[in-house]
């Protein structure tokens, strides 16, 4: 039987997943009967690791719509090999086939859309600085001639650096090897304030001991866009993933996940983030969208 009879009529306006036209990705999948999927562990509410040590999140439940969208193109179940990966190695892995799709809480940028692709947007994020409450800071300007934390691999890294730069801060910028460590370096005082995008330090302070012991500074950075990440130069795969995505907010579905995640007690432990969703994600699901401003 041919691949083209599994096919509905709305996936064959997207893509025909034949050998010849299906695409490195598609194609891969096709032959593997499987789909690597990266996850983050501690990407919360993304993708993260639950009270089983197995990864949920967000971003999970999202790429677990895209295997039923393949699955019911193939006309066949396709196995999901989960990989952990992390800000250093997950483009790397992307890029040399060892997972498909990472399904994490990546931001979109037009330097790594020179090494990558992103589907249309599933979050919209700003960056911002989390310091503890008691240090006294109040402001970007107070860390002037400090020590801050980023995480290798974060676009935070450039961003504090700009910061630095421009603002003439002379900080000196130290890069942890992930989230975790991160957080650690400040709370522990050996770093007067913590780089990332205010969903996944909201998270973080979320989960420690004493939330309020923590504060976010005040300063407003420029917005990223979050996205499922995959190979580059493949449209096929795109589309496909694009259009998944695309009929969840036309649905109304993607708004339920959102406030699955973001505004309901959430694994393991119940904690809420109470984290609304913004105006310009509001945009980004009326009108789909992958562009990106710097």
């Amino acid at each position: 039987m041919k691949l083209a009879t599994f096919l509905s009529a709305a996936a064959l306006s997207v893509l025909t997943l034949s050998a010849a036209q299906a695409g490195p990705t598609l194609d891969r999948i096709k032959s593997n009967k499987a789909i690597s999927i990266g996850y983050r562990d501690a990407s919360i509410p993304f993708s993260y690791l639950g009270a089983d040590q197995k990864p949920i999140g967000f971003s999970l439940d999202l790429c677990s719509k895209l295997v039923t969208r393949l699955e019911a193109d193939l006309g066949e179940k396709i196995a999901v090999n989960l990989v952990p990966v992390n800000s250093s190695n997950r483009i790397p892995l992307i890029q040399n086939g060892t997972i498909d799709i990472e399904c994490g809480g990546t931001s979109s940028s037009k330097k790594r859309l020179e090494q990558v692709s992103f589907s249309v947007s599933t979050f919209a994020s700003q960056p911002s600085w989390l310091t503890m409450a008691d240090s006294g800071i109040t402001s970007a300007a107070d860390l002037k001639g400090k020590t801050v934390v980023v995480t290798q691999g974060s676009n935070a890294v450039g961003i504090a650096q700009g910061i630095s730069q421009k603002e003439g801060l002379g900080l000196s910028i130290v890069q942890a090897k992930d989230h975790a460590e991160s957080f650690l370096m400040l709370t522990s005082g050996r770093a007067a304030a913590f780089m990332e995008d205010d969903i996944l330090l909201a998270g973080l302070k979320a989960q420690y001991k004493d939330p309020a012991k923590l504060a976010f500074l005040s300063d407003q950075y420029p917005k990223t866009y979050y996205g499922l990440m995959f190979s580059k130069d493949d449209p096929e795969f795109k589309a496909t993933v694009d259009d998944v995505l695309g009929k969840l907010m036309a649905s109304g579905e993607f708004t339920k996940l959102y406030d699955k995640w973001f505004v309901s007690p959430i694994p393991p432990k119940g904690m809420n983030l109470n984290f609304p969703m913004s105006e310009a994600l509001k945009e980004r699901v009326a009108k789909p969208s992958d562009v990106v401003d710097y």
